[in-house]
């Protein structure tokens, strides 16, 4: 879209005010709404100073605080809750608009796609989302004991389940009426295609007890799906509290139950004849191609350190143990959801469905952080044909110690700090797209996070520990 169509757009759907988005290193979207009057053909291109970096964590100091938005045109959506209001994405530039702020977090995925260009490769990605819808939270923080609650109209210890409750770890697949949220997840999917021009394919009910969803959409480039992604979880919880209800993301909301994950799809494709690089048909196990093997093994060599980027968050950890299909160890499989990476083999002779599939991150992570991570690790696999050893065609957490010792099977780290820890001591691999600025901002950010969090006396230490 010019600019020129988009005024003449901003005209015919009677925009009055135009919301301008931006994401920060954490991942949360943030926003500044101003009057369609301010836009024209010169603003659009000098992009608005409405933005003080030093009041964005992780963003500038205080001295050097003046950023400038520019909107992306074709992320241009008239949002449906405020009709006289159009939304558009955007990139942060620096002092001055000319160049762009280099902890942005949007500019790591356009240099890892440039990068991937440079070496003949073209990624597409697709994530899985999942998230839970309840109908109520309730948290208090305070010097005394610190309470969380969850109600959910689909829970067994709800008064409001009217008799139709799921039991926990039964919640994948229900039909209604135990799955007393399809409506609300249809009307997510109708304004994302409507108005938002993503187009969601699949949604149901997940494993946990209590509201868990998952809505995919249809694949794109590393900025596309952030984008997208960015804009599903913005729809989710605008349409949810619209219902009078709360959405999250929060990895691990309910203990004894499943967390939330983000399984991420991955293939590469070759920008000189535009073929599936990750397909060979001759490969009897999972019709995967060697360098299909040697990204794999770049998951595997850098997953621990990954971590710190996928699942970031004190909370992530909560989801990462043994017994809620989360994986926990690091190794490869064709059909083996206990494995960190699988290869789906739903059909055979899949050419243009060939993927493979990392199953640690959580929704979370901030994506534009997050897919350029994952694709520059398997690409460092590549680059030094790192093997990823045999697949592990058994279930991974029913295997002793001694035996995932004895089949060199790593596990993922524990807790943020210990994954914080793997990052700064492995990030040589992140250094073509990731700038030592940013890395050492997101660190130290993540760092001041856990130690923060973990600080805090939680109810289940006064439960466990207020009789010693």
């Amino acid at each position: 879209m010019s600019t020129e169509e988009l005024l003449s757009r901003l005209d015919s759907d009677g925009i009055e005010w135009v919301d301008l988005q931006f994401t920060d290193l954490q991942g949360v979207l943030h926003h500044v709404t101003i009057s369609r009057r301010l836009v024209d053909s010169s603003s659009i291109e000098k992009g608005f100073g409405k933005l003080d970096g030093s009041s964005v964590k992780g963003f500038t100091s205080i001295e050097e605080s003046d950023l400038v938005l520019k909107p992306l045109l074709q992320t241009y959506a008239v949002l449906p809750w405020y009709k006289s209001t159009a939304r558009f994405l955007c990139q942060v530039y620096s002092i001055g608009g000319r160049d762009r702020f280099p902890k942005d977090p949007r500019l790591v995925a356009e240099k890892a796609e440039k990068y991937l260009e440079e070496q003949g490769y073209k990624a597409f990605i697709a994530v899985e989302p999942e998230f839970f819808i309840f109908d109520k939270v309730e948290v208090r923080l305070d010097s005394g004991l610190q309470l969380y609650r969850v109600e959910s109209r689909e829970a067994p210890w709800s008064s409001e389940n009217n008799g139709v409750f799921t039991r926990f770890k039964e919640g994948y697949y229900p039909t209604p009426p135990k799955d007393k949220l399809l409506g609300v997840r249809l009307e997510v999917m109708e304004v994302l295609r409507e108005y938002f021009g993503v187009e969601a394919e699949v949604t149901h009910h997940e494993v946990a007890t209590a509201g868990q969803a998952e809505i995919n959409f249809r694949h794109s480039t590393i900025t596309g799906t952030s984008d997208n992604l960015q804009t599903l979880k913005f729809v989710v919880k605008n349409i949810a509290y619209k219902h009078g209800l709360i959405a999250t993301f929060m990895p691990k909301p309910i203990i004894g139950d499943n967390g939330s994950g983000m399984h991420t799809h991955i293939s590469l494709w070759s920008t000189m004849n535009g073929e599936n690089l990750f397909y060979d048909e001759s490969d009897e196990y999972a019709e995967i191609s060697q360098l299909a093997r040697y990204f794999v093994g770049g998951l595997i060599e850098h997953g621990r350190a990954l971590s710190a980027i996928v699942s970031p968050t004190v909370n992530s950890y909560k989801r990462l143990i043994p017994g809620y299909e989360a994986p926990v160890y690091l190794a490869w499989s064709r059909a083996n959801r206990s494995a960190a990476v699988r290869v789906p083999v739903y059909h055979r002779n899949d050419h243009n469905g060939k993927r493979i599939e990392y199953r640690a991150p959580d929704p979370s992570a901030n994506p534009y952080l997050a897919l350029p991570a994952i694709v520059l690790a398997g690409l460092d696999g590549v680059r030094k044909k790192i093997d990823p050893g045999d697949p592990i065609d058994k279930n991974i957490y029913a295997l002793s110690e001694e035996e995932r010792k004895k089949l060199g099977i790593r596990t993922l780290p524990r807790t943020l700090d210990e994954a914080l820890d793997e990052l700064e001591a492995d990030n040589e691999w992140l250094k073509p797209v990731f700038s030592r600025e940013l890395l050492e901002t997101y660190i130290e950010m993540k760092r001041a996070e856990a130690k923060k969090v973990s600080s805090y006396v939680s109810p289940a230490e006064a439960y466990y520990y207020l009789d010693v």
